[in-house]
Formats: C-alpha cells, sequence, structure tokens
C-alpha cells in the first residue's frame, strides 16, 4: 500500500510523526550533550531519578531499565530510578495527601534526589502538576533537571534546567520520546566505550 492510499486516520496520524521526529532530528545535539554528561554522573556513582504520567511512566521505566541493564553494549549496571514504579509509595502518598497526586513525585525526589543526580521528567503536555513539582523539588536537592515535553511554552519547561520540547499531537510526541529515550541510552553507551568501559557485544 502507497502513502498515497493510507487510510486519512493513519496518513493523518504519520504526517505529524514525520514533524515531530524532524523537530527532534533536530535537537540531537542536545541529546548528545545530555548522553556525556548522564555517563559522566553515572560513573561517578550518581543515579537517574525518572517520572512521568500513563504512557510517559512507561517510558521512564524503559529508561531506567536500559540503564540498570543494558541498552545494547555489556557495561556496569548504573542506578536508575522510575519513581513511578514503587507503587507502594506511590499511593501511600497519594493517600495520606488525600490523592494530592501533585506531591506523589515531588516527596519522592526530596527523599532520593541528591547533588549531581539527574532528574528526568517526561511529559507530552508538560503541563503535569506532579511533574513540575517534583522539577521543583529537584532544583532544590542539587539535581540536573532535565524534561522531555510536548510543545512551548508549558509549566514543566520553564521549571527544568534543560529542556527537549517537540511540536505534534500527545500521541505523536510520546512516540518521539521513545526515540529520543534510546537515542540518549546509545550516547550514554558511546561515551563509555570511549572512556574505555568493558564493552561486549551480545
Amino acid at each position: 500500500m502507497s502513502a498515497s492510499t493510507l487510510p486519512n486516520v493513519a496518513r493523518g496520524h504519520l504526517d505529524i510523526l514525520d514533524e515531530t521526529l524532524s523537530a527532534l532530528r533536530r535537537q540531537t545535539g542536545r541529546l548528545t550533550r545530555w548522553g556525556q554528561a548522564l555517563a559522566e554522573r553515572l560513573s561517578e556513582g550518581n543515579r537517574l531519578l525518572a517520572a512521568g504520567n500513563g504512557g510517559s511512566a512507561a517510558e521512564a521505566q524503559q529508561l531506567t531499565a536500559e540503564l540498570l541493564g543494558r541498552y545494547h553494549d555489556d557495561r556496569p549496571p548504573f542506578s536508575a530510578i522510575a519513581l513511578r514504579a514503587d507503587t507502594s509509595s506511590f499511593t501511600a502518598v497519594g493517600d495520606e495527601y488525600e490523592y494530592d497526586h501533585a506531591e506523589v513525585f515531588a516527596r519522592q525526589v526530596r527523599a532520593h534526589a541528591r547533588p549531581r543526580d539527574v532528574l528526568l521528567l517526561l511529559s507530552a503536555s508538560g503541563r503535569s502538576r506532579n511533574l513540575v513539582r517534583a522539577a521543583e523539588e529537584g532544583a532544590c536537592a542539587g539535581a540536573q533537571v532535565w524534561a522531555l515535553t510536548g510543545p512551548t511554552p508549558n509549566p514543566l519547561a520553564n521549571v527544568a534546567e534543560d529542556a527537549l520540547c517537540l511540536p505534534g499531537t500527545a500521541a505523536t510526541v510520546q512516540e518521539a520520546h521513545l526515540v529520543a529515550i534510546h537515542i540518549l541510552c546509545a550516547e550514554v553507551e558511546n561515551v563509555l566505550a570511549g572512556r574505555g568501559i568493558e564493552r561486549r557485544v551480545s
């Protein structure tokens, strides 16, 4: 089936995705810088904290899984925590604060984040109050706060130290965020390989 004969829904989605991925392509320099900084900090024994809501929560877990395990090359494991994955803490904070979900990530960041840690927050809208609060707590803790968001302006991009913001729908932004995560992991491993960190390709 050629592109011209795709159903309207599919064609419309893919056209928007093309625009979102084109915007991501123009920001790969930022991902390279993030990969270099993250490789350095993780190698020093610092950690990555990651969070998001809904599908972005799953992507945060994907990122931490790749860093704790491996993306492509064998290497030492790194400390990487997806804040949404701790369901007991997440629901306890929500319950104790009468389900004020603005605090469910912030309290975890306050507990875990240390200077020179990295806090990466993912939001297709950039307007999730619980992620904005997490960013604020991360900055207070001395962590480096990065955000992957949708179109600007948005509150999360405003409070993060650095943000990669993409145009598109919530769906295409979220899809591009997964690509960005994979590029970030590849950049980390590329930096480590350059430093002679053990690598065994399967």
